[in-house]
């Protein structure tokens, strides 16, 4: 049987669930959303090996392994493009993006903080080609609540990473950290979104309270499942009061 070549950055699991989720919960549920959402498991899973053809190593095996993802994906993608053809723009969108992580690949930095912010942006981009498929517009909740949220909470997750494993030295960086996840609640309770400034506090207290900890990459990674669906259960709340 042959063994499935899969991704190691396995907090990108969490970037490829909540966005587009949230923008179900946003634009409203159909039955098209169930291909398309495999369809993009599919497109992710194609996009790490054909990201590793530009480090220019084995590229038979790189190349087979785009094919056998990114064929079923674009059959499974048609569904959601029938229904709505102008949802091919936030394809062109993530595109953009994608030639950012092709770029940072080809020099041997995966681990680059553009190249993560990079990858964020594409995965939240699916939040909004989710809600669109669902009412056919785009308006600033969605936009807001399932975009921008998702980019924020997900750039926290790396700043909190960083200072986790490859900066836990950095004092600087670990001010950084703190400093933004403050901020998040900070600015959501001024502008009267509590309920959003609640889904961002365990953030801000992960990374407060375990900076420093001798916290496994194990550890570390199951603490942010439970932060992940912390966040999504909340905002999730939060689009459906707005609906």
């Amino acid at each position: 049987m042959m063994k499935l070549f899969l991704p190691k950055q396995h907090g990108a699991w969490a970037m490829l669930i909540i966005p587009f989720w949230l923008g179900v919960i946003e634009g409203g549920f159909m039955w098209k959303h169930v291909p398309f959402f495999f369809g993009w498991l599919l497109l992710y899973l194609a996009t790490y090996p054909m990201l590793l053809l530009f480090k220019k190593k084995k590229p038979q095996f790189y190349t087979k392994w785009t094919l056998v993802y990114m064929i079923p994906s674009l059959l499974l993608l048609l569904i959601p493009l029938l229904e709505r053809p102008t949802i091919f723009y936030f394809g062109l969108l993530m595109i953009l993006f994608f030639i950012i992580n092709a770029y940072f690949t080809s020099k041997n930095q995966d681990r680059a903080f553009m190249n993560d912010i990079s990858a964020i942006f594409a995965f939240s981009v699916a939040g909004l080609a989710s809600s669109y498929l669902g009412h056919g517009v785009m308006n600033i909740e969605t936009l807001v609540f399932t975009f921008v949220t998702s980019v924020l909470f997900f750039v926290g997750c790396t700043f909190y990473v960083k200072t986790m494993i490859r900066e836990k030295k950095n004092t600087q960086f670990k001010w950084i950290s703190w400093i933004y996840h403050f901020l998040l609640v900070a600015v959501w309770i001024g502008v009267g979104f509590w309920i959003v400034a609640i889904a961002f506090i365990p953030s801000l207290l992960r990374a407060m309270i375990f900076y420093g900890k001798p916290l496994s990459p194990k550890q570390i990674g199951i603490y942010e499942i439970i932060n992940s669906a912390i966040f999504f259960t909340i905002m999730a709340i939060q689009i459906i009061l707005l609906k």
